[in-house]
């Protein structure tokens, strides 16, 4: 067997193997905040409600928004819970109809948590704007899990 010449390219795998470590702290931080939605979502799930694997995520700077669609169902209730590993962050999750008006039928802030309670009139795309009130972090990550019962 030949040995490979001194120069051969080890270019590519060097530059994934890079990138993934300097990728692992951004996606640490939505991982993060996953587990304190579903955890947020737990005492619903208790009470029947069932909890969707289904959920977003991202980073968001102070004052940003972000909307994401889901597509609902009438008869179904659903609540949404968006959460954060960032403890001294505040947050806000709005349910908006097509037409871009509130459609929530409850909402709430708790500090890193927020939550959003739907009863749809019509089966539909609904809106849900995330939002990150406040933060001491530049980007805040965020997640967001849903449950429904009929």
């Amino acid at each position: 067997m030949k040995p490979l010449p001194a120069k051969t390219p080890l270019r590519i795998p060097s530059l994934l193997a890079c990138a993934a470590i300097l990728l692992a702290p951004a996606l640490a931080y939505v991982d993060d905040a996953m587990s304190f939605a579903y955890e947020a979502a737990n005492p619903y799930a208790e009470k029947g409600w069932i909890i969707r694997e289904d959920a977003w995520g991202g980073d968001l700077g102070q004052g940003e928004k972000k909307a994401v669609t889901a597509q609902l169902f009438r008869g179904n209730s659903y609540t949404f819970f968006l959460a954060t590993d960032v403890e001294t962050a505040s947050l806000r999750v709005n349910i908006y109809d097509a037409e871009g008006n509130l459609a929530e039928s409850k909402s709430w802030q708790r500090g890193p948590f927020a939550y959003a309670e739907i009863k749809p009139r019509a089966t539909g795309t609904y809106y849900l704007v995330v939002e990150v009130i406040s933060s001491p972090e530049e980007r805040t990550g965020w997640a967001l899990v849903y449950g429904f019962h009929r």
